[in-house]
Order: structure tokens, then C-alpha cells, then sequence
């Protein structure tokens, strides 16, 4: 872990551990790791809800929210009907370690929570998927992961002569 001791922006790294099933393209989240430095911890539920709470939101980036607009740049899935968010359903129990290296940029040495629990899981996921399915030869380039995205991977795969061994 590299410790720059004059910041007093939050680091953090999430792994996620998936399983995918090639014949439906469903992504199921089985671990989902969190460590994380935001300083000096001063409420540590606090700090639990806010990586929670943003891996939870990230996940929905990583597997379920996409934004589909029209050729007239009408958003298309505007309502909670079309526009999936993540429920506890989705969502694996959320391991988190903690690192406390104080800013010494304040007197509390405390750094953000709020903006890491949600920008890293995406690309966490992305990655699990990508090794899981590595034996196809599929690379991920983008999120969210819906299983017709999955599948369609599969098939470009399949397309290129590409089966696992």
C-alpha cells in the first residue's frame, strides 16, 4: 500500500468475486471486498454506512442502471419500471477492512468516505466478470453488465471461433 502522507483524499480498493452463467448471461455477485483509507475514523458505523451505501449504488453501475435514450435524445428508461436499482437482493454481504492513515492537513486527520464506495465497483465487477469468463476469450469494455450484454460478449466470442478449453 502506498501512503502519501500530505493528501486528504480517501483510497480505497474493491474486489469483487462473481459467478456467471454462460448459458443465461447472469452475473451473480458471491463477495464483494472493500479496504479502505479515509483517515481517522471517528464513527466507525458511519463509515460502514457510507461504503455500503455507495457500493450498493456502484453495483447498480455495474450491473443493472443503464440509461438508453432514443434517436431524439429521449431518455427511454426514466421510470423505476425500466431503470433497475440494486435491492439487498443483488447485493452479497460487503466485507470492509479499514486503514487509518491521518491527514495531516487537519486536526482530526480525517479524510472523504462518501465518493469511494461508489466509483470503484463497476470496475470491480467488470473485472470478475472478464476473469470468469476468461476461458471464452471475452473482454469487458463496458457496464452495466445485464445478461444480454453478457451474452452478446459470448456470442462475439463464439463468433471468433473462440471456445473454452
Amino acid at each position: 500500500y502506498h501512503h502519501q502522507p500530505t493528501v486528504t483524499y480517501t483510497s480505497a480498493t474493491h474486489v469483487a468475486v462473481v459467478d456467471v452463467d454462460p448459458g443465461t448471461g447472469a452475473v451473480k455477485l458471491l463477495r464483494y471486498l472493500v479496504a479502505h483509507d479515509c483517515g481517522t475514523i471517528i464513527n466507525p458505523v458511519i463509515v460502514e454506512g457510507q461504503i455500503h451505501g455507495g457500493v450498493a449504488q456502484g453495483v447498480g453501475g455495474g450491473l443493472l442502471e443503464e440509461m438508453v435514450y432514443d434517436e431524439q435524445a429521449q431518455l427511454l428508461t426514466g421510470t423505476l419500471m425500466d431503470y433497475l436499482v440494486p435491492t439487498a437482493m443483488e447485493l452479497p454481504p460487503i466485507e470492509t477492512v479499514h486503514l487509518e492513515y491521518p491527514s495531516p492537513r487537519n486536526p482530526l486527520g480525517m479524510k472523504g468516505i462518501g465518493e469511494g464506495g461508489a466509483i470503484s465497483p463497476p470496475a470491480a465487477i467488470a473485472n470478475a466478470v472478464e476473469d470468469a469468463l476468461a476461458p471464452f476469450g471475452v473482454r469487458v469494455t463496458r457496464t452495466p453488465l445485464g445478461p444480454s450484454v453478457v451474452l452478446g460478449l459470448l456470442e462475439q466470442a463464439a463468433a471468433r471461433g473462440v471456445t473454452p478449453a
